[in-house]
């Protein structure tokens, strides 16, 4: 499990907070996210990022401005950690010689190129994991897995793996990034929680992108998928016109991934198929 040092406790949490992971550059995305965080009227220290503010798009800079500007908190990324480090990979987990590691290359080159040295050091200032309370639950905000950055937790990946990770984080739930598939399961009681991103669509055919709001009631806590629209359009043309993979600015209007080589057979199978904004409660006891 990440070492204590390196977690932001954040306390007891009597209020909605509200959850996004990957910002992935898309300065687009990301502004209309923090449009929506005022028009709720949620506090900055109630919002939190699950991490890769910097990725596939084309807007890096601007991009960690706005999420820095906003005061919002932050956990660090494979991407945040790479770039920190100023080593040559993403250390996204991709399989080697794969075509999301093949385009890799390109999009992180361009971000590496263009971020300035404050943005780095910022990023390697970041909290590994961000711990609080609400309604009596131990929450834990990771990346990828309590004990791996980049381990990616997919929709299928088998309830085993999770209460093994689960275990290792010593919480009653898990709020994680990277996989970029919003989903919420419930194991022995616990949960498991992914809020998508917003930088890139879901791989559900829809331009749409997802973030989470977590609400303490009385009788426990209602998690809230949402859709958030936004101009990927202009978000898309700016990768073009910087000379990004078009792959991927297409993946902004198409709402499908270019690669499904990442994903379980059972997730690839969901491709197209266009998510709803679910609500689950978690009831106490």
């Amino acid at each position: 499990m990440t070492d204590a040092s390196q977690c932001l406790d954040l306390g007891v949490i009597h209020n909605e907070c509200l959850v996004f992971g990957g910002p992935y550059s898309n300065h687009e995305a990301t502004h209309r996210l923090l449009d929506e965080v005022r028009l709720r009227r949620i506090p900055s220290a109630r919002v939190i990022c699950t991490g890769d503010v910097v990725a596939y798009c084309a807007d890096p800079q601007a991009t960690v401005d706005l999420i820095r500007n906003s005061g919002i908190h932050v956990v660090m990324g494979n991407c945040e950690e790479s770039l920190a480090a100023d080593v040559d990979d993403c250390g996204c987990g991709y399989d080697e010689g794969s075509s999301c590691d093949l385009l890799s290359v390109q999009w992180y080159r361009y971000a590496r190129e263009r971020l300035s040295g404050g943005a780095k050091q910022w990023m390697s200032s970041l909290p590994r994991s961000i711990a609080f309370r609400m309604a009596g639950r131990q929450f834990r905000v990771i990346h990828g897995g309590a004990a791996s950055i980049n381990r990616f937790i997919f929709p299928s990946t088998p309830s085993a793996t999770k209460r093994e990770e689960l275990d290792l984080s010593g919480a009653d739930a898990i709020i994680a990034g990277h996989s970029g598939v919003p989903f919420s399961e419930f194991i022995d009681g616990r949960l498991w929680h992914n809020a998508g991103v917003i930088g890139m669509p879901a791989n559900d055919g829809t331009p749409r992108v997802w973030y989470s709001i977590i609400v303490p009631e009385p009788c426990g806590i209602r998690v809230e998928h949402h859709a958030l629209s936004y101009d990927h359009g202009t978000a898309a043309q700016s990768m073009r016109d910087n000379g990004l993979p078009d792959e991927y600015a297409g993946a902004l209007e198409s709402g499908l991934w270019p690669a499904d080589d990442v994903l379980p057979v059972a997730d690839r199978k969901r491709r197209g198929k266009r998510l709803s904004a679910e609500t689950v409660q978690w009831a106490n006891g």
